[in-house]
């Protein structure tokens, strides 16, 4: 499922040339060798308007690195693409990430297991979110139609501060109550 609007599956590379960046000088602790060059980096993705930024660390690659982390969470967080809620297209990373765990029933249940460390966790958390938003914020049909329980997907959903926010947000804006 790779189109134009896949922003999540490019490079850093091809990402970063579709953005404005602007280097600055910010402010905070740092002491005596603070401001004096500009290390901050804040970028804006211009196909979407979704910017980030970094100023944490003196060094500017340093810097660029973490901006970069940043907007990838940001775009995957923040820019949805629509989904058909009967018939999902899967994507093969997505895939990859659903286990269905040795057991002695006959059709044990199958799990979603990936971590925030994971090279491939916002590009999962973007589907998630898509699927969530097909289903206007419900959940249990988000999970069922990936096969997997209401549970795993919440509990995907906690794995991340920023994508359990997004998650909630869609079930804001959709009428439905905060997950818990």
């Amino acid at each position: 499922m790779t189109d134009e609007t896949d922003y999540l599956s490019l490079s850093d590379e091809a990402l970063l040339d579709q953005c404005n960046i602007n280097i600055h000088r910010t402010s905070g602790p740092g002491g005596q060798h603070r401001n004096k060059v500009s290390s901050a980096c804040r970028l804006r993705h211009r196909p979407t308007g979704i910017t980030a930024s970094a100023g944490d660390s003196r060094s500017q690659h340093t810097n660029r690195r973490m901006a970069m982390r940043r907007l990838r969470m940001n775009i995957a967080c923040q820019h949805r693409r629509p989904l058909d809620p009967q018939n999902p297209a899967v994507p093969a990373v997505v895939g990859q990430c659903i286990f269905s765990p040795r057991g002695k029933s006959p059709q044990p249940a199958r799990r979603l297991e990936i971590g925030r460390k994971d090279h491939r966790f916002w590009k999962v958390a973007a589907f998630l979110l898509d699927l969530l938003a097909a289903h206007a914020g419900r959940v249990a049909p988000a999970a069922a139609a990936i096969a997997i329980t209401t549970s795993n997907l919440t509990s995907v959903f906690k794995s991340d501060r920023h994508l359990f926010g997004a998650a909630q947000a869609i079930r804001k804006a959709s009428g439905r109550k905060p997950l818990q």
